[in-house]
């Protein structure tokens, strides 16, 4: 859900107008609503009209500069050029808001939700449907209620918040009720079903997946019924129904084949891999899960091509304006020289001779100069390079190092449960096959671990960020963790409403890192405590722990680089020592500090103060 199906419309009419005449306000916006309907075919089009609209229209109309901003912006989405889209749809946005139009304010919500959830933001594409459906509950327009609710039900149910997914979704349901047969249901009860299927409340979700494909199927809509089966078939796997489970696992390799789709036949695998080892035969599991992987690789070097495509487009860009900037520079630097000649000239004549020396000297520094910095970019563009090769060849290792381990576990696994037929001897040097795959995983997960919590090349995006609401998200996802050792995080938000302006993904790295450190050095049955308040200029975010403490010596390093404390985790958890240091890191970059108060044997408390 949550993206926008456009039917292709032709309107011969709109070129019967003639260019000199001023168009009328309702002519204007009878163009704008026929466009809505215009496809990625005819994006040109769309680029021409919102011309129209901005060139025709009668000073009294307001509302165009809202119409032709939000149509530019649907040709740079067809475009698949997202920033350019992104700021077209601010720009409507922002004009809707200084008209007072929350019809116009939602529509662009919407688009805005629409981008950030194809660019995998669903915090902020959250965020967003939820400004839209307050604005659609303002002016009780039913369908936009529908749809705001049910794209936040989709949301929360991506974020794996099911409970929030089913407070939405009940929202849209009740509108469907009083709009009985008037709108398509499909759509939302796949997400009901998806809700409580995150809930393990299997009848409960196999109720709304049979009901679709029950609809579907009469439809004869192939592309809904795939995604109905697979749906039906992972609820049978989780009921240990098996029979009903292949038959429907059948069903998804013949769609996903008719479809021509390699990624559902993909997907389909997956799904029967997991279905032979829930009834233990992991011999026929390991084998979908190799058909798996060959596709699964084939579309990830597909995928991987295509970004290499644009960063190396970014990269010449980049490179690009850089020459420019020397280029200006350069002028501006003959230009001070020369204007500082003719100062020296005018002033005392006899320096002339003083000038020339001192002229030629400059030149010549500056050439070596020129040198040296054309050295030191030569070295650069080498050292990053290097850097590309180095997270390629990581990637490549987390990719196919896996898979061998995988393959040793899984044989060993189909060894063990031949017990009767082996002897103690067998049985222990299977165990220790199963010990040593395990370890290996372990040395390729700390590998990427390492590699992975670096800053990399994220550009800081500064936003407005409601932290309350910001911090409840982040604790409700590490209170599951803490469950595992029967640890209580208690959170306190500010009194009142707090908005910051600040990168989200920093922060909330920061927030993982200090969360994650509570939780592993914290013994069962202790508690955590997150407090948020204000400071004038900036805000305080405390995390206190009752854990194991650090030693006075060692606070001095804590935020140094692999600066691993004597402290062991409480639950043996892995840990790198990297945790603190990216913190450090991330703070900085954000113009903020970090400081920790602790005492061995009671406990932690990090503080992290951030500018508004």
């Amino acid at each position: 859900m949550g993206i926008k199906t456009f039917t292709l419309v032709i309107s011969l009419l709109l070129f019967c107008k003639t260019s000199a005449a001023l168009a009328d306000t309702s002519h204007l916006k009878a163009v704008y609503d026929r466009v809505l309907d215009f496809g990625a075919d005819k994006k040109d089009s769309i680029r021409f009209y919102a011309k129209y609209i901005e060139t025709n229209a009668p000073s009294s109309f307001s509302a165009a500069r809202v119409l032709a901003l939000r149509l530019k912006g649907i040709y740079h989405e067809f475009n698949e050029d997202y920033q350019e889209a992104i700021d077209y749809y601010y720009q409507s946005l922002e004009e809707a808001r200084r008209l007072g139009d929350n019809r116009y304010q939602t529509a662009a919500l919407g688009d805005l939700a629409i981008m950030y959830n194809q660019l995998n933001q669903p915090y902020k594409t959250k965020d967003l449907y939820q400004e839209a459906l307050r604005l659609s509950w303002k002016e009780k327009e039913a369908f936009s209620i529908f749809t705001n609710a049910l794209n936040l039900g989709s949301v929360y149910n991506k974020l794996n918040m099911p409970d929030s997914a089913l407070f939405y979704l009940a929202q849209a349901e009740a509108i469907a009720i009083q709009f009985d047969g008037q709108i398509e249901l499909g759509s939302l009860y796949n997400n009901i079903g998806n809700a409580w299927f995150y809930k393990k409340e299997w009848d409960k979700a196999l109720r709304f997946f049979k009901h679709n494909f029950e609809a579907h199927t009469q439809q004869n809509d192939i592309e809904s019924l795939w995604h109905d089966c697979i749906n039906l078939a992972d609820v049978y796997i989780e009921k240990n129904r098996f029979d009903s489970a292949k038959n429907y696992l059948e069903q998804c390799l013949t769609l996903a084949q008719q479809l021509q789709s390699r990624r559902k036949e993909a997907d389909t695998y997956a799904l029967y891999s997991k279905y032979y080892a829930a009834k233990n035969e992991y011999k026929p599991a390991y084998q979908y899960m190799q058909q798996w992987h060959q596709l699964d690789t084939a579309l990830l070097n597909a995928q991987t091509l295509r970004s290499v495509a644009e960063l190396q487009e970014k990269f010449q860009l980049r490179q690009e304006d850089l020459r420019n900037k020397e280029l200006l520079f350069e002028i501006r630097q003959e230009k001070m020289r020369k204007e500082s000649f003719a100062l020296l000239a005018a002033v005392v004549g006899f320096l002339a001779l003083s000038a020339i020396v001192i002229s030629m000297l400059l030149r010549k520094n500056h050439q070596h100069l020129q040198k040296k910095n054309e050295l030191i970019q030569q070295q650069n563009e080498k050292l990053t390079t290097l850097n590309e090769e180095k997270n390629s060849l990581i990637s490549m290792v987390s990719h196919d190092l896996s898979a061998p381990f995988t393959s040793i576990k899984l044989w060993a696994q189909i060894l063990q449960s031949e017990t009767h037929e082996l002897t103690d001897r067998q049985r222990k040097a299977i165990h220790r096959i199963l010990t040593s795959a395990d370890n290996g995983e372990n040395l390729i997960k700390r590998i990427l671990f390492v590699d992975k919590e670096e800053l990399g090349d994220h550009r800081i995006t500064l936003e407005q960020l409601d932290v309350n609401a910001f911090l409840e998200d982040i604790v409700h996802i590490y209170r599951e963790q803490a469950q595992q050792k029967n640890i209580r995080i208690h959170y306190t938000p500010s009194l009142h409403t707090m908005i910051i302006i600040s990168d989200r993904l920093f922060v909330k790295r920061i927030m993982e890192n200090l969360l994650s450190n509570a939780v592993k050095f914290t013994a069962p049955n202790r508690n955590i405590w997150v407090q948020l308040s204000d400071n004038g200029n900036e805000i305080a975010i405390r995390v206190k722990d009752e854990g194991v403490g650090i030693k006075a010596d060692e606070l001095n390093h804590i935020f140094t680089k692999h600066s691993q404390a004597s402290s062991l985790p409480t639950g043996g958890e892995f840990s790198t020592g990297l945790g603190l240091f990216i913190v450090k890191r991330l703070v900085d970059e954000l113009n903020g500090t970090v400081s920790c108060e602790s005492r061995e044997g009671e406990g932690s408390v990090f503080t992290v103060k951030l500018p508004k």
